[in-house]
């Protein structure tokens, strides 16, 4: 580079390309250090600038992730909460199913046994499973009295009791 004592003599004159020194501008290397450095710092300026709005829009952008995932964790929560309770819900219907599907088939095996022994003994005239009618007692109110303790498939209405689950062993 040249020192900062030098100086450039432009080309360019306005008399037509005379090299007239009164009438050449005359530019110093200094003023164009100084005119480089001036634009170094306004560049330097737009570059600091430009990171701030950067910087700036990554915080921004962290804000709104973090609020995303932090609905979406109370989101989770929330529908696991559900799903263990509807669990809950499903295991306590299965087991009442189960139980209910033991009980009809006890049903069914009472009504079978009930239809066998009334085809079997006249016709279903026996009242307590003995194949012996006891409408044919005789005694007015005697068999109203007996009969209440009797239910319509024979035997004692005490005896066939269903099982039913305790709501507290269910859970």
């Amino acid at each position: 580079m040249a020192s900062s004592s030098s100086t450039y003599r432009s080309s360019s004159s306005s008399d037509g390309g005379n090299n007239n020194p009164s009438s050449d501008s005359v530019v110093t290397v200094d003023e164009r250090k100084r005119k480089r450095m001036l634009s170094n710092r306004e560049s330097a300026r737009r570059s600091r600038m430009r990171k701030q709005k950067h910087v700036d829009d990554l915080t921004a952008q962290i804000n709104q992730l973090s609020n995303d995932n932090r609905q979406i964790l109370n989101s989770l929560t929330v529908t696991s909460q559900l799903y263990m309770k509807i669990q809950a819900e499903n295991s306590v219907l299965t087991a009442q199913m189960t139980e209910l599907s033991t009980r009809l088939e006890s049903l069914n095996e009472i009504v079978d046994l009930v239809q066998s022994n009334g085809a079997g003994f006249g016709g279903g005239d026996q009242i307590d499973g003995c194949g012996f009618d006891d409408r044919t007692v005789g005694i007015d109110g005697y068999y109203d009295d007996m009969m209440s303790g009797v239910n319509h498939w024979g035997g004692s209405v005490y005896s066939n009791h269903p099982i039913m689950a305790n709501d507290i062993n269910m859970y």
